[in-house]
């Protein structure tokens, strides 16, 4: 369907005037645009400002993360000493076994002369025990033979 000629002119006159009511475009869109640029430039500025915080951030932790580095050597190093002290507290009851041994050997020895003391005695008593009974024997012996003769 084509468009008689009027009909051209007259849309032409209704953008016109569509046109003419309106604000200048071209200004709007600078206008925009400077708006733009200027916003732009204000989040790139945030940026660097951002990216200048995470980097103070980071070298911050990097100091903490040194000292907690130095804290975890001292803390290795008592680990150390502590060690150290335990191997010498090893020591000394590895000497104080060894003592005991010897104390539970004297006291064998001493056990031992027990014994033969304990049989001395023994032997002793025997000896006693047979010089009462030959002693009463004689005794008695006596006293009878005296008795007889008398």
């Amino acid at each position: 369907m084509a468009l008689a000629q009027e009909d051209i002119n007259y849309i032409e006159s209704l953008i016109r005037k569509v046109l003419a009511e309106q604000p200048d475009q071209s200004r709007f869109d600078s206008r925009y645009d400077l708006e733009l640029r200027e916003r732009t430039i204000r989040v790139e500025e945030e940026l660097k400002h951002q990216r200048e915080l995470m980097l103070e951030g980071f070298k911050q932790m990097e100091k903490r993360f040194e000292q907690v580095d130095k804290r975890f050597e001292q803390v290795e190093k008592r680990f150390e000493q502590i060690d150290k002290r335990f191997e010498q507290v090893e020591k000394r009851f590895e000497q104080i076994d060894k003592r005991f041994e010897q104390i539970d050997k004297r006291f064998e020895q001493v056990d031992k002369r027990f014994e033969q003391v304990d049989k001395h005695l023994i032997q002793i008593t025997t000896r006693m025990d047979r010089f009462m009974f030959w002693s009463l024997g004689l005794t008695v012996s006596a006293v009878v033979a005296v008795l007889k003769f008398m």
